[in-house]
């Protein structure tokens, strides 16, 4: 567990950012904790911190230089990554009332969180043994619960209160450039977006970024003679119908995309690492935006 301590807004090194904000008026983002480069990164060590009524409180890391959130929620509790002892590897990171928790992954080296909801339940991703896939993971009460996969690597994005999360999985191998939409509730199994819209949808549903207590979902989609995501996908939300079943079992209720909320959306980038720091913190808003990737998205493991 990492050590927080206290600061005022004039107490940190020469930069920071503020990400989040809670209705409690708390603030989560990153600072530098001093002017002083590290020998291994080249820059000062970048640490995420909970603001609240004046004071900048520094969450500290899990041993490395460079830490950041990624969420906040309405009790204070911030999730999101830090560097290891070394800066090589990265875990996700769960602060709660002063501790730091690693959460871990799922037997690899690299992990990293992307939401928390107000119960404190954390989706999060992390490498599988030997490091060369992932899946995404819903982490609650010290238990980590693997969301599997549609085909072999998966990432998950966001839940709400239902305990549905969503996100994105390859249906090919790790390497492989098709990746689905996906659903997953109540322990599974994980649902293919695509498989719940009508038949002939305009849109391929790549990514599921997030999702409300009424089941909203929102990502980004390819519309037909369109591969490249950057240029031409679409964003998307997908509005629950009618159950035709009397549990109203998720593979069965009809969703449909939204037309009006079809508008250009921009691709996440590459996760950010050990290797980029340098870059200092003019690019650091950039970095902190960036999405978990598959070696075969990098080109070579994840870091």
């Amino acid at each position: 567990m990492g050590k927080g301590s206290d600061k005022r807004p004039g107490d940190v090194g020469p930069d920071a950012q503020a990400f989040y904000l809670n209705d409690r008026g708390q603030v989560a983002g990153v600072s530098y904790t001093s002017f002083i480069p590290n020998p291994d990164s080249g820059v000062p060590t970048v640490d995420p911190f909970l603001w609240e009524n004046g004071n900048m409180r520094d969450l500290g890391t899990l041993g490395g230089t460079f830490g950041y959130p990624t969420g906040l929620n309405k009790r204070g509790q911030v999730v999101g990554v830090s560097n290891l002892a070394g800066d090589q590897t990265r875990h996700p990171f769960l602060w709660d009332r002063g501790r730091l928790i690693d959460l871990g992954t799922l037997g690899g080296d690299n992990g990293d969180a992307s939401f928390i909801n107000d119960a404190g339940e954390v989706v999060a991703t992390g490498d599988l043994p030997g490091s060369q896939n992932h899946h995404g993971f819903l982490w609650r009460n010290g238990v980590t619960t693997d969301l599997g996969t549609l085909g072999s690597s998966s990432v998950g994005q966001a839940m709400n209160s239902n305990n549905q999360v969503v996100g994105r999985s390859r249906i090919g191998s790790p390497t492989s450039a098709v990746q689905h939409a996906f659903l997953w509730e109540n322990g599974g199994p994980m649902v293919d977006l695509n498989t719940l819209i009508p038949s002939g949808s305009s849109l391929l549903l790549i990514d599921a970024f997030n999702i409300n207590d009424r089941g909203e979902i929102t990502g980004i989609g390819l519309p037909p003679g369109c591969d490249d995501q950057d240029m031409c996908g679409r964003a998307y939300v997908l509005i629950p119908g009618e159950g035709d079943q009397e549990d109203n079992d998720v593979r069965t209720i009809a969703i449909t995309p939204s037309d009006a909320t079809l508008a250009p959306q921009a691709a996440p980038a590459a996760t950010p690492n050990h290797r980029t720091q340098r870059d200092g913190m003019v690019s650091l808003r950039d970095r902190l935006s960036r999405r978990y990737r598959s070696p075969g998205e990098l080109g070579g493991q994840p870091r």
